[in-house]
Formats: C-alpha cells, sequence, structure tokens
C-alpha cells in the first residue's frame, strides 16, 4: 500500500499510460511529490528494453499490466480514471482515442480529471503525426544550435533539454496548475497539451530578449553564457581533467584570476581584442596542474571554479554528499527527489515498480475490483537497452 503523509501531493491519484522518455519521467517527479501513481503497463513492456529492476523512472509508483487493446483492458483503464485526478500519457496524437480511452472517454468518466498529453511535436501542426526524438525537438526552436564551439558543430546535451526540461518539467507545471483550477468550487478537468518543442522554446525566452536588444549574437560560442568569453568555459587540467569557469561579475573574476596565479600578468579582461591572449593565458595555467590540485585552490571561495565531475563521481561530492542529494536505494545510486518541503518532505519510498507487481493492492486502495480480472503476463526483464520509436509512439 502507497505509505500516506509523504510529500505535499499526497492524496493525489496518477494514472500513467506506460511510454518512455518524458512521460514516465513527468510521473515520477509527481510520485517523488508523494502522488499515488499507478502505471498501466503493456503486454511487452513499453519499449525500452531495460530491466525493470534499474528503471528508476518507475520509483515511488504502483504497477498493473493491461491489454489497451482489448475491451477488458479499456474498461480496467477506465474503471481506475473514474478514480483519478491525473491521467498522463505520451502517445502519439490520436492514439488514445483509437484506443478508447481519449480525452472526451475519460473526462466523459471524470469530468474534473486533468489529462496530461506529453508529445514532442505536440497535439497539432504540420509535424504532430511524425516521429522523432530529443535532439529533433530542441533542433528546430534554436536551442540546439546554441550550444557547441563557434568553429564545431553543435553539441548535444544528452536528452535533458528537449525530453526533461521542455518537456517533462513543463507538463508537471500544466498538470498541477490544471489540477488547482479542477479543485475550485467551480473547477473542470482540463487537457494539458505538453509539446517539447514548446517547452524548450519557451525556455529561450532570456535569449530572445538578449537578441531583441543587440546583447544577444545569433550565433555560437560569441557570447556572454555560451563559452564566448574567456572567463565562462571549461579548461582542461595536467591530468586531462577539466575545470568550469563561471567568473561573469568584476569581483569574482579578481577573485579567479588572483588565485589561479596571473593576476597582474593577463590582459584586461575588459579589452575584447585580447580576449584570445586571455583564453590562452587561463588555458596554460590550468595546464600546470591536475584537476584535484586546482579543486582545492578554488574550495570555497568566491571565484565561481569547479571541477567537471563524471556522473559516478558526482555523488561523492563534498557538497552534493552533505546535502543528500543523492540517495542509495534498492542497491543503487540516484538522485533524491526535488526540490524539498519545509512541512511536507519528500524521499524515495518504493523502488522501481515491476510492471502487474501491484495489481491486488491497487485494486484494494482505490477500490477497483475489475482490475482483478484476468491479464496478460508481465514481460521478462532484457538484459540491456534496445533501439526504439520515439517517445510519443504507441499502440
Amino acid at each position: 500500500m502507497a505509505e500516506p503523509g509523504n510529500g505535499p501531493l499526497s492524496g493525489v491519484r496518477v494514472v500513467e499510460l506506460a511510454g518512455i522518455g518524458p512521460g514516465p519521467f513527468a510521473a515520477m517527479l509527481l510520485a517523488d511529490l508523494g502522488a499515488d501513481v499507478v502505471r498501466v503497463d503493456r503486454p511487452g513492456g513499453a519499449g525500452l528494453g531495460i530491466d525493470p529492476a534499474y528503471d528508476i523512472t518507475n520509483r515511488n509508483k504502483r504497477s498493473v499490466l493491461v491489454d489497451l487493446k482489448s475491451p477488458d483492458g479499456v474498461a480496467q483503464v477506465l474503471e481506475l480514471v473514474e478514480r483519478a485526478d491525473v491521467l498522463v500519457e505520451g502517445y502519439r496524437p490520436g492514439v488514445a482515442e483509437r484506443l478508447g480511452v481519449g480525452p472526451e472517454e475519460c473526462l466523459a468518466r471524470n469530468p474534473r480529471l486533468v489529462y496530461g498529453r506529453m508529445t514532442g511535436w505536440g497535439q497539432q501542426g504540420p509535424l504532430s503525426d511524425t516521429a522523432g526524438h530529443d535532439i529533433g525537438y530542441i533542433a528546430i526552436t534554436g536551442a540546439l544550435g546554441m550550444i557547441g564551439p563557434p568553429d564545431g558543430p553543435p553539441a548535444i546535451p544528452a536528452n535533458l533539454l528537449g525530453d526533461y526540461a521542455g518537456g517533462s518539467l513543463y507538463l508537471v507545471i500544466g498538470v498541477l496548475a490544471a489540477l488547482q483550477h479542477a479543485r475550485a468550487d467551480d473547477g473542470k478537468g482540463q487537457v494539458v497539451d505538453a509539446a517539447i518543442v514548446d517547452g524548450t522554446a519557451h525556455l529561450t525566452a532570456m535569449i530572445h530578449g538578449m537578441l531583441a536588444a543587440g546583447g544577444w549574437q545569433d550565433r555560437r560560442g560569441a557570447n556572454l553564457l555560451d563559452g564566448g568569453t574567456p572567463f565562462y568555459g571549461t579548461y582542461e587540467t595536467a591530468d586531462g581533467g577539466y575545470m568550469a569557469v563561471g567568473a561573469l561579475e568584476k569581483r569574482f573574476y579578481g577573485e579567479f584570476i588572483r588565485l589561479l596565479g596571473i593576476e597582474g600578468a593577463a590582459p584586461a579582461r575588459d579589452d575584447l581584442a585580447a580576449w584570445g591572449e586571455l583564453r590562452s593565458a587561463i588555458a596554460a595555467r590550468f595546464k600546470t596542474r591536475t584537476r584535484e590540485e586546482w579543486t582545492a585552490v578554488f574550495e570555497e571561495s568566491d571565484a565561481c571554479v569547479a571541477p567537471v565531475l563524471s556522473l559516478r563521481e558526482a555523488p561523492r561530492h563534498p557538497h552534493l554528499a552533505a546535502r543528500g542529494t543523492f540517495v542509495e536505494h534498492g542497491g543503487m545510486t540516484q538522485p533524491a527527489p526535488a526540490p524539498r518541503f519545509s512541512h511536507t518532505p519528500v524521499g524515495v519510498r518504493r523502488p522501481p515498480a515491476r510492471p502487474g507487481a501491484d495489481t491486488e493492492e491497487i485494486a484494494r486502495d482505490w477500490q477497483a475490483p475489475g482490475l482483478l480480472a484476468p491479464s496478460p503476463a508481465a514481460p521478462a526483464p532484457s538484459a540491456g537497452p534496445s533501439r526504439t520509436a520515439q517517445k510519443d509512439t504507441a499502440g
């Protein structure tokens, strides 16, 4: 049974129609915040091919196994919908409708339901019915074109910028806003259309303002925050590591060059014509010591310098360790739920949900006896990842 009193969303019921990528991450965030998330898994799995025991995006959830291509499966999902506050799906436009669990059917059963839709291109537009992935979504918004060196191709920021920042987080914001409206005295449920292209474009709002004001050049590696300045970027150390420098303000920059050991010898930072010389001086100095040695030099200073750590190194950083930014649960190191709350704390309560493992528990807790009808067999865990279709493909 889901533990009560865990997080500010305790008592909120969420149905997640299984998918991959930003939809599951959004549902994980709701679950981390205390919502009772029931993931509706399908026979054969959602397509990612990862062993469910290691899929951290399914932590704090419970699972039922339902064949949505059968009438009984549709009836089971609608039974859950009647008792839910939120539904999250990440299918291509029209798929949920063809399956019989689209907004019209669900809102007819539950007029206060918040129906969250997560796609790459959105529900309308010339590309809405085509396949896609994070890299394409961030490409057409201009975001990908901003990242990388001026003399090289755009750098790919994993799938963090599109799927999770421009996608999952905007879906969660939309769901919570719609939930607030639905719970008002005269409130109604509604559909939240969260498109990765919309969210990613929205993230560039400040840059568009700077561009209009003449404070940003529409090319890579030529601006204040994209590595165009020698005091905002990364530098290699003697051992092949890297240090990240963000000494934008003059007083922080003064501390930076003092601790770096080039005070008095470096060209003036305001002399743009000398930025190439300044960059070379900084780079040469960083190459004289290891990453660990430079970390000790800049530790607890206001120089705004930090070591560039790997995923395995990050949990051991003293600051992150002191804050508990990463936690151990079920034998896995993983990011702790965020943000933090003073009165309704959050935490990792349950390991990743196994497909269909919680059916009896959910049927009891949600008073949904229809779930106890014979269900399809759960898929066998896969040993590794496989090639998949894009995030908003299903059915």
